[in-house]
C-alpha cells in the first residue's frame, strides 16, 4: 500500500511517517505541545521559561540527592491532592450506594460522569 503511494508522487514527495511516541504535552507546565514537522529534535517543553525551570529543578534534585525522578510537593499541594483523590473516593462511593439502591441507569451515567470528572481534573497534578 505504502508503494502506491510512493508511486503516486511525483518529483521529490515522500510519504513521511508521523513520530508518533513525541510528547504531546509541556515537560513542566502540562500545557499541550503545539505540532511539530518532521525535522530536528522533538520539542519538550512549550517554551524557554519551562525549560529554564526543568533544568532548575534538575539541578537541585542532583544536588539534594534525590533521584531524578522524584517528585517534589508542598503541604499546600499534598492538601489540595488529598482533597482531589477525596472527592474521587466519594464519587466512587456514591455509584455503590446508587447502584445497590437499584438506582436507574441514567443516574448511574450521570454519576459516573461525575467519576470521570473528578479523574480528568486529578491527572492534572501541576
Amino acid at each position: 500500500m505504502r508503494e502506491l503511494a510512493e508511486h503516486a508522487l511525483t518529483g521529490d514527495e515522500r510519504v513521511v511517517p508521523r513520530r508518533t511516541n513525541a510528547p504531546k504535552h509541556c515537560g513542566w507546565c502540562g500545557r499541550p505541545l503545539p505540532e511539530a514537522g518532521n525535522v530536528g529534535r522533538r520539542r519538550r517543553y512549550c517554551g524557554q521559561s519551562c525549560r529554564q525551570r526543568a533544568y532548575e529543578r534538575r539541578t537541585a534534585l542532583q544536588r539534594s540527592g534525590l533521584p531524578e525522578d522524584a517528585v517534589v510537593l508542598s503541604d499546600t499541594e499534598i492538601a489540595a491532592l488529598q482533597d482531589r483523590l477525596f472527592q474521587l473516593r466519594c464519587a466512587a462511593e456514591d455509584i455503590v450506594t446508587a447502584a445497590a439502591d437499584g438506582a436507574d441507569a441514567t443516574e448511574l451515567r450521570q454519576l459516573a460522569g461525575e467519576i470521570a470528572h473528578a479523574a480528568k481534573d486529578l491527572e492534572q497534578l501541576r
